[in-house]
């Protein structure tokens, strides 16, 4: 059983779903984990692992997104950013099964760009995204018709960064817009100004605002904040009408956490830290960084730093941790004192991977990731425009 809430526009908000029972097939999020999970305690789960991946041979091809744990990193056959792990995926189209250590979104796309003989198999469907699920399709919609509303629909470009579920990517397909990624966005965001006047920015708003101030010269007061939990998003016709930015009211959960305190303390507590945010971050926070960059930038950042120098950053702190292993010649620290890990990435473990190797040893695939083919059309349109960018190759 499951409960809808309706918020004061009358549109309805996600559902209520009562802990292992029941899926939402209009969101992201699902709670269902059909058959018996190995105990986390079982000490033998990296040999059954490993065994299991051996027996499949190449039969499965592991993606690991560099949020994950340490524990499921060490089994996948490569390692990316969201977008870098869907293309890597298609370009194994013999192997029938793909791995998707990451969140649902990420397996969305996946799915999207890989043949229609493979499939995409997520390990835990609680795996979300915050983010991606502050957007939903019905809420966009609604939002696109106060824009016609206003008068501007027919001069705004949606733009959506690539985390989002795949009916976002498709709504930018259907009424010409893009997705992008933090690596791009600029670019994007170029482009969308040669088709129209506005943007539609889905659904992060810290990175919708700090490309269009700080690498497109806007002002703040070019960007407004769309809020899909009010009635007209909260603005009037006429705010909408001098916006150049339409920024939707979502962030990331881990990177909205950083704050310029946490800033202001590292520098206080490290002599000569270097700080390197993440886009997503808030802006005040981005404006205080030494440097700003996707999730690849901020790798080769400290890849090719000298050894002795300090660094504070701000991103997952799975990636953070793990980085600071790569580097002991480097002191490189969390930007925040608080220990903050992606909850919903955090899903993934090795419990669930097991489950989900051994399954597909046995003959039953589990969990597996299907966009439907019309909205795979209009996503795979939007996603076609990104990559037909000029610039630089795109990267999360």
């Amino acid at each position: 059983m499951s409960a809808v809430t309706t918020i004061a526009d009358g549109s309805k908000s996600l559902p209520l779903l009562f802990l292992g029972q029941n899926t939402d097939p209009h969101s992201e999020r699902g709670v269902e984990c059909p058959g018996a999970l190995p105990p986390a305690s079982d000490p033998d789960l990296v040999e059954r692992a490993l065994t299991a991946k051996a027996a499949l041979g190449d039969q499965v091809f592991v993606l690991g997104h560099h949020y994950q744990r340490d524990e499921v990193i060490q089994f996948a056959d490569v390692t990316g950013d969201s977008f870098k792990l869907a293309r890597d995926a298609a370009a194994r189209p013999d192997a029938p099964y793909i791995v998707f250590c990451g969140v649902h979104f990420m397996a969305e796309s996946a799915d999207i760009l890989t043949n229609d003989q493979q499939t995409v198999i997520l390990p835990d469907l609680a795996a979300g995204c915050s983010m991606a699920d502050m957007a939903r399709i019905q809420q966009v919609e609604a939002a696109w018709d106060a824009l016609a509303d206003a008068g501007v629909a027919d001069v705004t470009v949606p733009v959506t960064y690539m985390n989002s579920s795949a009916d976002i990517k498709a709504f930018c397909g259907r009424h010409g817009g893009v997705v992008c990624t933090s690596s791009n966005a600029e670019t994007a965001l170029n482009w969308a100004f040669e088709q129209g006047e506005k943007v539609l920015f889905l659904p992060d708003q810290h990175l919708g605002r700090n490309t269009a101030v700080l690498q497109l010269g806007m002002s703040l007061e070019d960007c407004v904040v769309y809020d899909p939990h009010k009635p007209g998003g909260g603005l009037t016709k006429e705010q909408l009408a001098a916006a150049k930015m339409i920024l939707w009211r979502g962030h990331c959960s881990v990177h909205g956490r950083f704050t310029a305190e946490s800033v202001d303390d590292v520098r206080s507590r490290v002599p000569g830290v270097n700080v390197i945010v993440h886009p997503e971050c808030r802006h005040e926070v981005v404006t205080k960084a030494d440097q700003v960059g996707s999730t690849e930038y901020i790798i080769k950042a400290l890849e090719t730093a000298e050894p002795g120098t300090s660094w504070a950053v701000g991103t997952e702190l799975n990636l953070v941790q793990r980085l600071a292993k790569q580097h002991p010649e480097k002191n490189i620290v969390f930007l925040d004192k608080t220990v903050c890990y992606c909850a919903t990435m955090n899903r993934i473990d090795l419990p669930h991977f097991v489950w989900t190797l051994e399954n597909l040893v046995a003959g039953h695939v589990v969990n597996p990731i299907k966009v439907d083919p019309d909205t795979e059309h209009y996503a795979k349109v939007a996603l076609d425009q990104m990559l037909a960018l000029p610039g630089k190759t795109a990267k999360d």
